[in-house]
Parts: structure tokens; sequence; C-alpha cells
């Protein structure tokens, strides 16, 4: 039988783990890019990955071009403790858009996402841009090929549902959208999408008092996020985990008539 985890598939000859973890890539991402086989010389070095064989997780970045500074695809999948495959996290990057240093402080140190530290000029630049707080770069509009793509990879390893960690507010909404429900974290949401309206106490703190709380944030998904990350529920955006069963969609809306 194939492994059906994480540590399980690291066990396995580098050939053998690279040919099981690129199914997850959506084929529509290959052909947008031009990209070779991954298993050829010239495709080879495009894919890279972290997989220690004792380890129960992996790490991928695909490249567009071997010197670009940011993968076009990254993800980071973990097992968990009962075996279920678990995304601790999904980045598609538009390569051709520009990029925002929200990643990095200005003297080159890493930000985590701002989640270490914030360098709150880029983070102004890519707000002004239209992007969402911890995006680099412009997303791909990918993620529902990409979805399917991964379901099949989940159901190749006899799996019928996966868990996701929203890094961010606006991630957690996108994934209800396409699907997921929650383990953790529906009561959090809830009571966000009632503090941002009228008379609620996240509205009263949509103020100005920075660029990232406006008052306009109260209806745009986006903006919430970013209040969010600027800190307006006075603790981090944390202990949400979201599920999904493969072919299925779980119908949870947190955010009616709230727009992107």
């Amino acid at each position: 039988m194939p492994p059906s985890t994480i540590g399980g598939i690291n066990l396995l000859p580098e050939a053998e783990k690279r040919a099981i973890y690129s199914r997850y890539i959506p084929v529509s991402l290959l052909e947008k890019y031009n990209i070779p086989p991954l298993t050829s010389a010239s495709g080879y070095n495009l894919l890279q990955f972290r997989f220690a064989t004792n380890s129960t997780d992996v790490e991928m970045r695909l490249f567009h071009k071997i010197d670009f500074p940011d993968p076009i695809l990254y993800a980071h999948l973990t097992d968990t403790l009962n075996g279920q495959i678990h995304v601790l996290l999904y980045i598609l990057n538009d390569p051709d858009s520009p990029r925002f240093d929200v990643d990095k402080m200005p003297n080159g140190s890493p930000t985590k996402f701002g989640t270490l530290q914030r360098n709150v000029t880029a983070e102004q630049k890519a707000l002004e841009a239209g992007l969402a707080p911890g995006q680099v770069r412009r997303g791909l509009r990918l993620l529902g090929q990409a979805i399917e793509a991964f379901e099949e990879f989940i159901t190749a390893l006899g799996h019928e549902m996966y868990f996701v960690e929203p890094l961010y507010y606006h991630n957690a909404v996108i994934f209800e959208r396409y699907g997921f429900t929650y383990q953790i974290g529906k009561r959090l949401m809830d009571s966000i999408h009632a503090g941002f309206q009228p008379g609620g106490d996240l509205h009263g703190h949509l103020d100005g008092s920075t660029p990232f709380r406006m008052p306009d944030a109260a209806n745009g998904i986006r903006k919430r996020s970013w209040a969010i990350h600027d800190g307006i529920l006075e603790e981090p955006f944390t202990n949400v985990t979201m599920y999904k069963r493969v072919g299925k969609s779980a119908g949870i809306n947190t955010t009616p008539n709230c727009t992107w």
C-alpha cells in the first residue's frame, strides 16, 4: 500500500517523494508559465523541497524561473496527530506583479509575514495596491484549480478530508467560500462580524488612527483583515482551524452582506 501520511511519504527515496508531492501542483499553473517536466533536468531545480526523512512535514517551492526571488507556489503541509493532512500555509504568487516587502524589514530581517514584526511602510503600500495582509505579490486567482488538484492528491492518499490553518482573517473567509468549515474558530469569526456592525465593539475603533483602521473597513473583508492585522482585536488572530470534506461544500458564511 502507498503511504497515507506526510511522515510516510518522507520515508521514501527522494525521486518517489518528489513524484508524489508534485501531484498537488495545478496543471494550469505549469501550463501558464510553460514549466518543463519537473522530473527533467531543466525542470528539476524549479521544484524545491524540504522533506527530511524522519519528519512529518514538507515544504515545497515551485519557481517559474530559477533565479526569481519568490516561488509561484509555496506549500507547507504536515500530519495531524491522527494522521490527517494539515495545510499550514499555501501561497500562489503572481510573479509579474509588483513586490511589497511585507515579509522583511528594511534591514532584511524576516517578519514572518507580519506576525513577528511589521514593515508598516511596505504594508501600507500593499494595502493601497489592493493586497491583503501577508501578500508580497498579487495572487494568481487559481485557488479553485489548486483545491481540485489538492483534493485529487488527498484522495490518492486515501483521505476523505483535510485541514487548513488560515493565517489571517481574510484567508478564513476565502476558505469558507471554497467549501471549508470550522473545527475551531467559528465563534470567533461570528463575533468579529458582529463587532464590525454599527455599534459593535470593533466598529468604533475604525477611527482613521492608522491607515489600516479606516471607517470603510467595516464592510470589506480585505480591509477588515488589515484592521485585525493592525491589532484591532487586541489579540492575535489565532486558534482557527478549518477542514473540508473532499468534493463537498459546507456552505458556511460568517460574513453575510460583506464585500471583498
